[in-house]
C-alpha cells in the first residue's frame, strides 16, 4: 500500500490545455476513438501484469477531446449522442477496460453539472474538462450495511463555506484526476456531491486498489479530513431523484459498454491466438487449428453474443436518447431504464462467458501466465460485480408481466 503523491493540478492544466483538442462532432469522435485504440491496446496485457496505471493512456484520451465530447454546445463542446459515447467506451474498453472504466463517473458527473449545477459551475467544470481536466468519483464506502448508506459528512452552510469529513473506497480514476466528486450527506440526511480540486488540502489518495480484475483503474481510497469545499461547488444530488429521471440509466449504460468492449476483446485476442499459435487437434484433420470446423462452430456461437451485445447496447443508448429529446416523464424514465437493464444484464453474461470461453478455442498453450489472456475474464469477472443482474432480471420481469415501473433510485 502506498500514499501516491497527486498531480499538481495547475502544471497539469497547462501541458494538457496547450494540447487538447476540440471534437466537434459524433463523426469525429467516432474517427479519434477509432485512431487511438490500437494505441491503448498496445501495452494493456503488461500494464496489467505489472499493475502500471495507465497515466500515458488516460492523458492521451484528454489530448485527443474524448473526454470532454458531453460538454454541451452552448460551453463549446461536441455534445454528442449517447450512442456515440456507448461506442467511444466500448471500443475503447475492447482495448483496454481499465482504460475506459477510468472516465465512467467522468461523464456521469458531467451530466450531473449540465441537469443540476449552476451556471458558474458549469462554466468553470466544461471549461477545465475541455482544456484536458478530469473528474472521478468519491462515493463508494466500506463497512456500511449497504452501498446506499453513506457516512461522510458535509458540514457548514453556503453563506459560511463547507467542510467534508469521511472516507471513501475504490475511487475510480481519482489517482489520476484533477477534480473529484465527493457524495455526502448534509446536516439534513440529503445527499449532496461536493466538487473539488483532488490536491485540496485534507484530501488523501492511497493506491490500495488489489482487485483481481480492473487492476489499473486508478481507484484508490479516498480519505478526507477537515476539507474545505467552497460554498459554490456543491450540487443537491438527492433532487436528481425526486422527479423521473434517466441520469442512473446513464450511468449504467456506460457499466454496459464497457462489458460489451470486454467481449469484444476477448474474441478478437482469442481468435488472433487460434491463427497464429494454436495447433489443430488430430481428430479434425486439418493444417491450421482455424480450420477446424468445430472451433469454427464455437467461434460463430460467441460472435453472435458479442454482435447481440452491441445491438442491445445500441438499442438501449438510442431510447434513452429519444426520452430525453421528447421530455422525460415516468413512462420514458421507466423505458429507459428497461432498456438499459435489459443490455446490461446480456452484456454481463456475455462478456464472463466469452472471456472464459478464449480457452477453449486456443487450448492449453493460451493459459500461459506470460500470454495473460485471462486477464480478460479476470476484468470481465471483475467488472460485472456492479449492481447485481439478480436485481435487474427481477425489475424487467416486473416490469414486463405487470407494467410495474422500476425504482428511481439511479442504480438501474
Amino acid at each position: 500500500m502506498s500514499t501516491r503523491e497527486l498531480p499538481a493540478t495547475d502544471a497539469d492544466a497547462q501541458r494538457i490545455g496547450s494540447a487538447a483538442h476540440r471534437i466537434g462532432s459524433d463523426a469525429e469522435a467516432l474517427e479519434r476513438v477509432s485512431a487511438v485504440r490500437e494505441q491503448i491496446a498496445a501495452g494493456a496485457a503488461e500494464r496489467d501484469r505489472l499493475r502500471e496505471l495507465p497515466a500515458a493512456e488516460i492523458d492521451l484520451l484528454s489530448d485527443v477531446g474524448l473526454l470532454a465530447i458531453t460538454v454541451p454546445r452552448e460551453y463549446a463542446g461536441a455534445d454528442v449522442s449517447l450512442e456515440t459515447l456507448a461506442r467511444v467506451v466500448s471500443a475503447i474498453a475492447s482495448a483496454d477496460p481499465n482504460v475506459a472504466q477510468i472516465p465512467q463517473s467522468h461523464f456521469v458527473y458531467l451530466e450531473l453539472v449540465r441537469q443540476l449545477g449552476t451556471p458558474a459551475q458549469r462554466e468553470l467544470i466544461y471549461g477545465a474538462v475541455l482544456a484536458g481536466q478530469r473528474l472521478a468519483n468519491a462515493q463508494s464506502e466500506a463497512g456500511s450495511k449497504t452501498v446506499a448508506d453513506i457516512h461522510t459528512r458535509l458540514r457548514g452552510s453556503r453563506r459560511e463555506g463547507y467542510v467534508l469529513d469521511g472516507e471513501k473506497f475504490y475511487c475510480t480514476g481519482s489517482l489520476l484526476a484533477h477534480w473529484l466528486t465527493v457524495l455526502a450527506k448534509d446536516d439534513d440526511g440529503r445527499t449532496q456531491v461536493a466538487i473539488l480540486p483532488a490536491d485540496t488540502r485534507g484530501v488523501t489518495i492511497v493506491d490500495d486498489w488489489a482487485g483481481m480484475g480492473q487492476r489499473t483503474t486508478a481507484s484508490g481510497t479516498v480519505k478526507l479530513e477537515g476539507v474545505a469545499v467552497a460554498s459554490g461547488m456543491v450540487v443537491p444530488h438527492h433532487r436528481m431523484f425526486e422527479r423521473p429521471q434517466v441520469y442512473g440509466a446513464r450511468a449504467q449504460l456506460i457499466h454496459t459498454a464497457i462489458d460489451v468492449g470486454i467481449a469484444q476483446g476477448a474474441l478478437e485476442d482469442g481468435c488472433e491466438f487460434v491463427r497464429t499459435a494454436s495447433r489443430p487437434w488430430f481428430e479434425a484433420e486439418v493444417e491450421r487449428a482455424g480450420d477446424d470446423p468445430l472451433l469454427i462452430q464455437r467461434v460463430g456461437e460467441l460472435a453472435i453474443g458479442v454482435r447481440a451485445a452491441q445491438a442491445l447496447l445500441g438499442e438501449a443508448a438510442r431510447t434513452i436518447d429519444a426520452v430525453e429529446h421528447d421530455g422525460v416523464d415516468e413512462a420514458g424514465s421507466a423505458r429507459a431504464s428497461i432498456a438499459v437493464a435489459t443490455a446490461k444484464a446480456f452484456a454481463d453474461r456475455v462478456s464472463v462467458e466469452t472471456a472464459s470461453a478464449i480457452f477453449e478455442l486456443a487450448g492449453t498453450r493460451s493459459a500461459a501466465n506470460r500470454l495473460n489472456l485471462h486477464r480478460h475474464w479476470r476484468n470481465a469477472r471483475t467488472h460485472t460485480l456492479h449492481d447485481p443482474v439478480r436485481w435487474k432480471l427481477q425489475h424487467i420481469g416486473r416490469y414486463t408481466l405487470n407494467g410495474t415501473l422500476p425504482p428511481q433510485h439511479g442504480q438501474l
